[in-house]
């Protein structure tokens, strides 16, 4: 028989009951099942949901002829760096053209040249007779103000292009500046090599000749086919007639799906039902994770996550490395009534070391009875599910939600059978010859941006600094 009293030094006898012993008749106070990994996702409560019927969304926009503003990559070898053929087509001149042939040509005749910073890679009134293709780096953009002091209208990264209509266009001049902030490396491609390749490539000529002719279309400011109208006018003028335009090829985002088998013995939740429901806590910490998923690739997705989805002209770089006041002010500008940020909690406190540098204080702002850092009035939620690079940078997302105000919107199935919570089920399977009874646990969701200036991003943000 095992003796339960807690021995004593030799020579002393025990005089009380141990608490060994004592534990034989005592029930235990027990929580839960905990889980590491629970964060508040805050991205799946502050979007507006909205029920896909069918199983596919599709959006539908005004024709839009501000085509093929993508971002390019390179290889190397070495310090030698070149375009990869097929990315050439991500410049509005070359989108649609298939040629590789005539692509692989292209790509060998850019001329690779490296800058320092203060350099200028082009100046505002030279002759505009290259197209540049931003390898490495970072540079301003440079416009001149109302008296002649230059402002900074742009900052591009590595990706980046510009001038490619000044390859098709004949004695025209840069309108704008462009110098190195840190060390660049360029390739350029001359008009006059351009040209030449034109002249021998008859399919490459008619290329150029549609974009010529598209180049010449009426658009409103956001590239869109224009709407003519007529404003101010007096007597009986013709008035003119007009029509909108659609996009032929609309984009539709299915419903992806996230799934897991959750098997759970027979024995155990016939006999060891209290004082916790096993498949319950079981299904709740399954749940959990499915739904962690399910923030994860919303955000992630190479097909339809945000990180992925937001437009070119929608993603800017911060103008000195951390993320600053500036550089948030600079992303909320571009959309109007922006409902939140969302940044990583390391991206967070680099912005918050940024104003306390400049001594401000961003007042918190409340969301769902919580308080939440924020800037000017927008909460800033911490999301740990977005991606810090090698080089220890990170993006900020800005983003309006809701189909009425033409924002991001989450994507779900209601009504599914055995639907445990909107858009995820449970369903009982089967019961296998071990006793172990499985349970399919299901979710679908996607999300959608239904304008391009729904969503923005701050790209290459520091967190070092």
């Amino acid at each position: 028989m095992t003796n339960l009293k807690k021995p004593g030094p030799p020579g002393e006898q025990s005089m009380s009951l141990s608490t060994r012993a004592a534990r034989v008749l005592a029930s235990t106070t027990k929580t839960p099942p905990r889980m590491q990994g629970i964060s508040p996702r805050w991205l799946l409560r502050a979007l507006e949901w909205v029920n896909v019927t069918g199983g596919t969304f599709r959006v539908n926009r005004r024709m839009t002829y501000t085509v093929g503003d993508g971002r390019l990559e390179f290889t190397n070898i070495g310090a030698k760096a070149q375009v990869i053929p097929a990315e050439l087509c991500e410049l509005p001149l070359l989108r649609g053209f298939e040629d590789e042939e005539v692509l692989k040509e292209l790509a060998s005749r850019f001329e690779q040249s490296e800058y320092q910073p203060g350099q200028l890679i082009v100046e505002r009134g030279k002759p505009a007779e290259h197209v540049y293709l931003l390898v490495h780096g970072k540079a301003d953009v440079l416009g001149r103000g109302e008296y002649g002091a230059p402002v900074r209208i742009d900052v591009l990264a590595g990706g980046a292009h510009f001038g490619d209509r000044a390859v098709v266009e004949d004695n025209d001049f840069w309108d704008f500046t462009v110098k190195a902030i840190t060390p660049c490396i360029v390739l350029a491609l001359e008009q006059s090599v351009f040209e030449g390749l034109i002249a021998r490539v008859p399919a490459l000529r008619a290329h150029v000749e549609r974009y010529k002719e598209q180049l010449s279309r009426p658009v409103d400011k956001k590239g869109q086919a224009a709407i003519k109208l007529s404003a101010g006018h007096q007597g009986e003028p013709v008035l003119p007639g007009t029509f909108v335009d659609y996009e032929p090829k609309p984009r539709e985002y299915e419903l992806s799906i996230a799934q897991t088998v959750l098997r759970v013995h027979t024995r155990v939740d016939d006999v060891y039902r209290e004082p916790m429901d096993q498949v319950e806590e079981q299904l709740r910490l399954t749940i959990e994770a499915l739904r962690e998923t399910q923030e994860y690739e919303i955000l992630n997705n190479r097909d339809f996550g945000l990180l992925h989805n937001a437009d070119y002209k929608q993603r800017i770089n911060s103008h000195t490395g951390p993320p600053t006041p500036d550089d948030l002010d600079n992303l909320l500008c571009r959309r109007r009534r922006t409902k939140l940020f969302l940044a990583h909690p390391r991206t967070i406190a680099a912005f918050r070391r940024q104003c306390t540098r400049r001594r401000i204080d961003p007042p918190a702002v409340e969301f769902e009875g919580a308080l939440v850092p924020g800037w000017r009035g927008v909460p800033m939620f911490p999301c740990d599910k977005i991606p810090i690079s090698k080089n220890n940078t990170s993006s900020i997302l800005a983003m309006r939600v809701g189909q009425e105000n033409q924002g991001v919107v989450g994507l779900y199935r209601t009504g599914i059978p055995d639907e445990r919570e909107p858009g995820l089920s449970v369903r009982q399977m089967d019961i296998n010859e071990r006793a172990v009874c499985s349970y399919l646990v299901t979710t679908y969701y996607s999300a959608a941006v239904l304008i391009p200036d729904a969503l923005g991003i701050l790209e290459n943000v520091e967190l070092s600094g």
